[in-house]
């Protein structure tokens, strides 16, 4: 009986700790991509083509179609349409667009927060 209340008790800790990390802000490393490296137009993971005036971008593990608000001294909302970035140290890919809209140039530290 007391194994189970531990165990019980172990897992409800461990899926607090879940909706906390999945609610909450992240400092992550981003990147501008779809520019100059010629990926504009070509298809994304979800088969979408690459819109760079579009505010979309690239993550490893978010869902397909998740809005995340990435801010960087001014914020944006972005939609989640590819897997990337593939550049360790890389957590988000944003288009040019997104990345002029909070003042991002080339990679830099961004807050992301799922919405």
């Amino acid at each position: 009986m007391q194994i189970s209340v531990r165990l019980e008790r172990v897992f409800i800790g461990m899926a607090l700790m879940l909706i906390l990390f999945v609610s909450t802000a992240h400092a992550e490393m981003a990147s501008v991509y779809g520019g100059r490296d010629g990926y504009c137009g070509s298809r994304t993971a979800n088969g979408e083509r690459v819109n760079c005036s579009a505010m979309t971008a690239a993550h490893r593990r978010l869902p397909f179609g998740t809005r995340v608000r990435v801010c960087h001294g001014r914020c944006v909302t972005v939609r989640i349409n590819d897997r990337g970035p593939w550049v360790r140290g890389r957590d988000i890919d944003l288009t040019p667009a997104a990345a002029r809209a909070i003042g991002l140039g080339g990679t830099g530290h961004v807050t992301v927060s799922r919405l």
